[in-house]
């Protein structure tokens, strides 16, 4: 039976490509060439929205609260073997008004909602890999919009990792591997999302006891 993987993110899960305003195409999007990677043995499921925060009710865009749509996706996505889980970045932008520590408790919430789900094999909880976005790059037109978020984002990791050994899930901090695009400094450029997918199947198939070449 194939391992069913929930990738439940923003943008940068959605795939939007700062240089040309759009999304990115199968070859380059790292949720399609993660699904290459691994093989006919995985499913990939994605659920990037441009623009979602973990907790928060966004008074402009609407409609962006991950809280609110997480429990639906994993009700009509499962049974799913793990969920993939990057938010927060959105939730640096000044509107909200959030420290980083909460920005990762606002996370840790929706890892203890995957948790606490019957929405993995057999009713169980599926497993959670917590994803720390690489830190904020150069503004330039989302500079007022995401104002003091540079600072900020950078100790994202410190509070995430917290959470995530707390919770008892897997952590990856993507800034260790990955970096914002200096285009506009929030989302990535197709370089990021092709070692990103480099990156998380060689951790998703030493989970699973898999050959590398597979």
């Amino acid at each position: 039976m194939k391992k069913r993987i929930l990738c439940f993110g923003d943008s940068n899960t959605w795939g939007w490509n700062p240089v040309a305003k759009d999304r990115y195409d199968d070859q380059t999007r790292w949720t399609r060439v993660l699904a290459h990677n691994l093989g006919s043995v995985f499913e990939i499921i994605e659920e990037g929205l441009n623009g979602r925060t973990t907790v928060w009710d966004d008074p402009i865009e609407g409609f962006k609260n991950g809280s609110k749509q997480l429990t639906p996706c994993l009700e009509s996505h499962k049974p799913l073997d793990m969920v993939i889980l990057m938010l927060g970045t959105n939730d640096l932008k000044s509107r909200f008004s959030v420290q980083a520590s909460d920005i990762a408790a606002s996370v840790g919430a929706l890892v203890k909602m995957i948790q606490q789900s019957a929405a993995g094999i057999d009713g169980a909880a599926p497993e959670v890999l917590m994803l720390c976005p690489p830190p904020v790059g150069k503004l330039t037109e989302l500079a007022d919009m995401f104002f003091g978020a540079k600072e900020k984002s950078k100790a994202l990791d410190r509070y995430y990792r917290m959470q995530a050994d707390e919770l008892g899930c897997a952590y990856l901090n993507m800034g260790d591997y990955i970096q914002s695009s200096d285009i506009d400094g929030i989302h990535l450029d197709a370089d990021s999302h092709l070692k990103m997918a480099e990156i998380l199947a060689a951790k998703i198939k030493d989970k699973y006891q898999l050959n590398h070449s597979e």
